[in-house]
């Protein structure tokens, strides 16, 4: 199923890189940003994550919440947010600020759900779904494998759907 804007969000719950279950209904209320990337480890994906965690205050200052999903163990989230959190930020102390999301098992069950999946290479496709605070989505935005999403079109679709 192909979701556009418009259409409420599919529920979910996943364990984010501390072992905890996170349900996207517990950031109703808010934006959100449901972000879908291939690898934590990867260039463009960390490169990515990185930006985000150094340009966290923009997402604070519009309230905005995001969870950034993609098929690998929690275990693996864990060593990539312990090593993203050593980089400097601009509010360090807080840490990542958003959370890293293992759709590890059943593999992909909720990439799927969000048409977010590549079943070839077997992770999620560079996909960020906008969500206004009742949770219904405002706009898709894709972004090729190999390159990074505009951080300022997401902070922007944000900013416009609270």
């Amino acid at each position: 199923m192909v979701l556009t804007p418009g259409q409420q969000a599919a529920e979910f719950s996943l364990r984010n890189q501390h072992g905890e279950t996170v349900a996207l209904s517990a950031r109703s209320g808010r934006p959100v940003a449901v972000m879908f990337y291939p690898f934590a480890f990867s260039r463009v994906c960390g490169s990515e994550l990185a930006q985000i965690h150094q340009r966290w205050a923009e997402f604070a200052d519009i309230d905005a919440a995001l969870l950034a999903i993609s098929c690998e163990p929690v275990h693996t989230l864990r060593a990539y947010a312990e090593a993203l959190s050593a980089e400097p930020s601009e509010d360090h102390a807080q840490g990542l600020g958003f959370e890293l999301l293992s759709d590890f098992w059943p593999h992909g069950e909720v990439a799927q759900a969000y048409d977010s999946f590549d079943a070839e290479k077997g992770c999620p496709v560079r996909n960020t779904f906008i969500l206004d605070p009742g949770q219904r989505i405002t706009q898709v935005i894709s972004s090729p494998m190999g390159q990074p999403r505009d951080l300022d079109e997401v902070l922007a679709a944000l900013a416009r759907a609270r």
